[in-house]
């Protein structure tokens, strides 16, 4: 072929394309018909004239073409799937059923051509070929780990979860010493908890029945803790450290992860656990103090708090530093103690006094020290000192940069720019924590930035949102009688009275309805827009759990979801008001009946993974559970 003609046959391939491009198919099938009988330009217009024909109903024409493709070049696969595709589309499915299965029988020897055709199945909907295929090439290589994540995937396309879990289990046999990357992988691949309950059930019984396999015990455990059953994960983390006496513990590990979700049963369990069985290890101080900890998170989830509990707290505080001094468990317990000096008993130059003698202090560590300058920053802003709180958040800010503790404190400096009206500043921070922080942080961050854009846009004025602002800064001061006063007035609109006729422009009245010269109505204390007034609400409705209005409490969230119902603080809602008629008002069935509600109203939610367990465990699935 001479230059010239091959310039025009790339010229007109061209053209055909962009008759293809732009829907002109005559054009393009004209065109594509010549270009199919050159050797040389038919490869590069094959997929676009076989799609053509297909589109057009041109079945025997797209069968010649599949035909001449595969005599010019037998060894490419796809031709002769095509060839397939054809007797599909024409509803012969019994001449496309015997065509591709002897297809796939030829292939048995070539993994890579299998896996080709087991590709083109799936991405044409053809499930059953793509799964039958794979089978058959394992037992024609007598091999029974071929093809393990592509036969999981085709599984979880079937819908058939005991033999997906069953296949990603034989995968993360294969692979032991690279458990990690399979965890990610399992917990990018099973979303649902239909999906995680399969791999539990599956992980029980092959734990039954190699009890000497390390690996699934691990795998147990690690799967109760993406379900967040603590319970279960702390059952089979003891059972492993009995086996297995490692220096750190999975009961430690678990009652840590407790204890940071707000689990603080099993969080006590897992430290008691330790200390008893492993009382010569390093993780018992840390183990002393997370069931100090815990008592912690009990007493400040009770509404209201009790003062007298406190105290006490306190007291565990000051007797573990007494008796374990300059730890870095020590530290940290005296770090927690400030906070409640300062938060709940009024004492906040103690708290203050505390706190910068951990900073002097030059066997407490950086981060330790940095901890500490956040809480000293916090115990300014509660009594009215802002500079020297942003004085001390910046400080962290530059000794730990790129870190967690930096990133919080740049967050606790947005938060201040918040609280006192300047959103621009505020926003500026935010945006660099929305791209370089942990998920907690990022989520935090995330939440604050929306709530000043959508509020800019719809209030101009930006009033709502300052009072907003400033009655979150009262909450954090713990004036709750004044944050609740100004939350309520809030909510409620107030009375004006204006002239008739003003009434009547505004459209409130009408001309025959007025018969005084002046008109009382009632307006919002603000001007208040959905996207403030669901915040309100919702912040009134923590407050008043805390004021111990749990009756209240719930009629404001039912407001939220009343008024609110598609917006994003549905979910919390809704979780909140189970949550509260499980543990305050102790009613199981209607606990249970707002679990199951909301898992079916909201399964995507952050929420859903709790909810589930806590569903679970009220229907008795966990009723072996110790006392």
């Amino acid at each position: 072929m001479t230059t010239s003609v091959m310039a025009q046959t790339e010229q007109d391939v061209q053209v055909a394309n962009d008759y293809f491009l732009r829907g002109e198919r005559e054009k393009a099938l004209e065109l594509y018909k010549d270009l199919s009988k050159n050797s040389v330009a038919a490869p590069s217009i094959y997929a676009n004239y076989f799609a053509l024909l297909i589109d057009q109903s041109k079945y025997k024409d797209a069968e010649d073409l599949v035909d001449r493709m595969s005599k010019r070049d037998p060894n490419n696969l796809q031709y002769r799937l095509d060839k397939g595709m054809i007797y599909i589309k024409q509803a012969d499915l019994p001449k496309a059923d015997k065509y591709l299965k002897s297809l796939s029988r030829t292939l048995l020897d070539e993994p890579y051509k299998i896996r080709q055709f087991c590709d083109y199945m799936a991405q044409h909907g053809l499930i059953e070929y793509a799964q039958q295929a794979y089978v058959a090439a394992r037992e024609y290589h007598k091999n029974q780990t071929l093809f393990t994540l592509e036969l999981a995937n085709i599984y979880r396309l079937q819908g058939k979860k005991n033999e997906m879990v069953a296949e990603y289990l034989g995968y993360v046999s294969q692979t032991p010493g690279n458990v990690n990357y399979t965890k990610n992988l399992l917990q990018a691949l099973l979303t649902r908890p239909d999906e995680l309950e399969a791999l539990e059930k599956l992980l029980y019984q092959r734990i039954q029945e190699y009890p000497d396999t390390e690996l699934y015990a691990d795998l147990l455990i690690w799967t109760h803790l993406q379900q967040k059953n603590f319970y279960a994960a702390y059952i089979q983390a003891r059972a492993y450290d009995k086996r297995y006496r490692k220096p750190n513990t999975r009961s430690f590990e678990i009652g840590q992860i407790s204890l940071n979700n707000g689990d603080y049963e099993n969080a006590t369990r897992c430290f008691s656990y330790i200390l008893k069985e492993f009382p010569n290890t390093e993780e018992v101080l840390p183990s002393r103090l997370g069931l100090i900890k815990a008592s912690e998170g009990k007493i400040k989830r009770s509404y209201p708090v009790s003062t007298d509990s406190v105290r006490q707290l306190t007291g565990e505080y000051q007797s573990f530093i007494l008796r374990y001094p300059d730890n870095s468990s020590a530290f940290e317990a005296t770090i927690s103690r400030a906070q409640l000096f300062a938060t709940y008993l009024s004492q906040k130059d103690s708290a203050i006094s505390q706190l910068q003698k951990l900073i002097n202090n030059p066997k407490v560590s950086l981060p330790l020290k940095s901890r500490s300058r956040l809480e000293l920053g916090d115990i300014y802003l509660l009594v009215n000192q802002p500079w020297e709180a942003t004085l001390l958040y910046a400080q962290v800010e530059k000794t730990q940069k790129e870190s967690p503790l930096g990133y919080e404190a740049k967050l606790r400096n947005a938060k201040l720019s918040y609280y006192k009206g300047d959103f621009r500043l505020a926003q500026q921070h935010l945006d660099i924590l929305k791209e370089a922080t942990s998920r907690e942080i990022a989520n935090d961050a995330m939440e604050l930035s929306m709530r000043i854009k959508e509020n800019a846009t719809f209030d101009t004025t930006g009033a709502a949102l300052r009072e907003f602002a400033q009655i979150e800064l009262l909450l954090y001061q713990n004036k709750t009688a004044e944050a609740y006063k100004r939350l309520v007035h809030f909510t409620e609109p107030k009375q004006v009275t204006i002239s008739a006729v003003d009434a009547l422009e505004r459209g409130t009245k009408t001309d025959s309805s007025i018969r005084t010269d002046s008109v009382t109505l009632d307006i919002p204390a603000f001007n208040q827009t959905p996207t403030i007034l669901d915040d309100v609400y919702w912040k009134l409705a923590g407050l008043q759990l805390r004021m111990g209005k749990t009756d209240d409490a719930l009629k404001t969230l039912q407001k939220i979801l009343d008024e609110f119902g598609q917006d994003v603080l549905a979910d919390d809602a809704l979780f909140l008001t189970a949550e509260i008629w499980e543990r305050q008002k102790g009613s199981s069935s209607k606990a249970m009946e707002l679990y199951r509600t909301f898992l079916d109203q909201y399964p995507g939610s952050v929420f859903a993974a709790e909810a589930r367990k806590r569903y679970r465990a009220l229907r008795g699935d966990f009723a072996d559970k110790p006392n």
